[in-house]
């Protein structure tokens, strides 16, 4: 039974599709929304609008960023021969909170998982393999402690390793099966630390 109109239906129903989103919280954030003020709401679409039609990917490390180059790998008082590999840029922005590590990033978008048919070739292993052909001294590998994570890692060793490059695994700091966008800082930098050549 509907209990509103159909475009407030649409509304909550649009917000339903958001991660993490329920329809308890869709109906608070459609009523909030709603009362908000004209300007402010066109102000959200608007910002919505905008980052969907001018996020791209860095042409170097794969992260989203509206320029050519994201602001990290732009800085040229970043560390440009050691790259840490995270699944999601998600686990970049967790590292980067830390405001400890100096190097730059290499986002894979996902983990090799055969079970849903994502091979090395749907991620971007390949890319990272061709960032190798530059000055690179050290591949810190920050994926996950998932068994996907660490089937990645392990694949992800056995390439680097011939090229001589230093390849390193964050420790397990990182709780087995956690999400690092949501472990703190001090247990992220813990492992950073503590990483192991693999």
């Amino acid at each position: 039974m509907d209990y509103y109109s159909k475009s407030v239906n649409k509304l909550i129903e649009e917000l339903t599709r958001l991660p993490g989103l329920g329809v308890k919280t869709a109906q608070r954030l459609a009523f909030h929304i709603i009362n908000m003020p004209e300007d402010h709401v066109n102000s959200i679409a608007g910002a919505m609008v905008n980052a969907r039609n001018s996020v791209k990917f860095c042409k170097e490390c794969f992260t989203i960023t509206d320029q050519e180059l994201c602001p990290i790998c732009s800085n040229p008082k970043r560390t440009h021969d050691q790259i840490m590999v995270v699944e999601e840029t998600k686990d970049l922005v967790a590292y980067e909170r830390t405001g400890q590590y100096n190097g730059v990033y290499h986002v894979l978008h996902g983990v090799v998982n055969p079970q849903l048919g994502i091979t090395p070739a749907d991620i971007k292993m390949k890319e990272l393999i061709k960032r190798l052909e530059g000055d690179v001294q050290e591949v810190i590998i920050a994926t996950g402690s998932t068994t996907e994570g660490e089937a990645t890692a392990m694949i992800l060793s056995k390439f680097i390793k011939p090229t001589g490059i230093r390849v390193t695994r964050i420790a397990s700091g990182v709780p087995v099966g956690g999400e690092l966008e949501y472990v703190d800082e001090v247990t992220l930098m813990r492992a950073f630390d503590g990483r192991i050549d693999m």
